[in-house]
């Protein structure tokens, strides 16, 4: 299954990579444009700078949107973050398809009256097992599980009505779910391993030190960054 025509995504931009860490990594948006190239080429972005300021897309400017992930929490009291909820709502009365990361994921559910709040387990770092609870066509290739970096304080608690659950993990009960047009995963397809421990490195004091250790010894394991690409690739393919 492949997309039928190529679409014009737009990238949502809700960080950056720190200015200390851009010898380890480029920034996200070019982590996505590189992990799409791969596994879901018929996707080419266009990045909107939304906390640095760029004006925001109306629905119907582009084929589908992308939000990454951000230091900052769905919740927080920033002039940028109330807008982008608007976007996250038009996008899902227009039946726009919209993606969110992280981040991205929490805003969706923030904003369509789901929750969002600290992780009772604390931070999640590292690679993360996530078990498939509802299938979807765009799910292909096809699998009861997956493994993907993470790197959050806050998750979903509570999903939005009307909301399918379609991945669960034992740190976050609520790893991917679907509403209308939109879908939120909470790991990072985009990040590499040198990336994430470069990050956990730069937030010890903040991340608790047994949290690190054991972050860092899931590095190893493989992750499965070009399945889910390709899922979120066709799933922004969909309209």
């Amino acid at each position: 299954m492949t997309a039928a025509r190529p679409i014009r995504v737009g990238l949502l931009e809700c960080d950056h990579v720190p200015a200390d860490l851009r010898d380890i990594s480029d920034d996200y948006a070019p982590m996505f444009e590189a992990r799409f190239a791969t596994h879901a080429p018929w996707v080419s972005f266009d990045r909107i700078d939304v906390i640095g300021g760029d004006a925001l897309p109306s629905p119907g400017d582009h084929d589908a949107y992308l939000i990454t992930g951000s230091r900052h929490s769905a919740y927080d009291d920033l002039p940028w973050i109330a807008p982008l909820g608007a976007l996250v709502r038009d996008l899902v009365d227009a039946e726009v398809p919209v993606v969110g990361v992280c981040f991205g994921h929490q805003l969706i559910a923030h904003e369509l009256d789901g929750e969002v709040a600290r992780a009772e387990a604390g931070w999640g770092v590292g690679v993360h097992e996530a078990s498939v609870v509802a299938q979807r066509p765009w799910m292909a290739p096809s699998t009861d599980r997956f493994r993907l970096i993470v790197s959050h304080q806050d998750q979903v608690v509570r999903l939005p009505k009307g909301s399918t659950l379609l991945a669960t993990s034992d740190h976050a009960p609520i790893a991917a779910f679907e509403i209308g047009s939109a879908l939120g995963f909470q790991g990072h397809p985009e990040f590499h391993p040198a990336y994430a421990s470069a990050l956990m490195a730069a937030r010890r004091g903040r991340i608790p030190a047994d949290a690190i250790t054991k972050g860092e010894a899931t590095l190893t394991a493989p992750a499965d960054h070009a399945t889910v690409t390709s899922w979120l690739g066709r799933f922004l393919a969909s309209s």
